[in-house]
């Protein structure tokens, strides 16, 4: 079971009181953006095996929406922080990087040798 500790409240809950949000870090198609932007942002979904970032909110506690960043392979939760951060914490990265030193953020959003397809 995956079990999140949200950073408001402080309370670990288990994924029956959550709600998954989908991933985090996405950039919004706006007023002005064509047609392929706006599909982009509703459709395309990086999806990746391994680490990856999600949004989720603490649906039964709190009702805030935070980010987590765990293994989508292992369900290992690497960490959870803020949802109004623009990027990962530098903390969470190093978390992930002690546990997996060969992965690097550029894999994940998209600019390194691990993209998803």
């Amino acid at each position: 079971m995956l079990i999140l500790n949200c950073p408001y409240c402080g309370v670990s809950a288990d994924e029956t009181e959550l709600t998954a949000g989908g991933e985090a870090h996405l950039t919004l198609a706006t007023v002005g953006d064509d047609d392929a932007a706006f599909e982009a942002y509703l459709f395309m979904r990086k999806n990746p095996r391994g680490v990856h970032f999600e949004r989720w909110r603490h649906a039964n506690g709190c009702g805030k929406w935070f980010h987590a960043a765990r293994c989508t392979m292992t369900l290992e939760v690497f960490g959870t922080y803020s949802a109004q951060t623009s990027e990962p914490p530098q903390e969470i990265i190093d978390s992930i990087k002690a546990r997996r030193p060969d992965w690097a953020l550029s894999d994940w959003m998209g600019t390194g040798k691990g993209d998803a397809v």
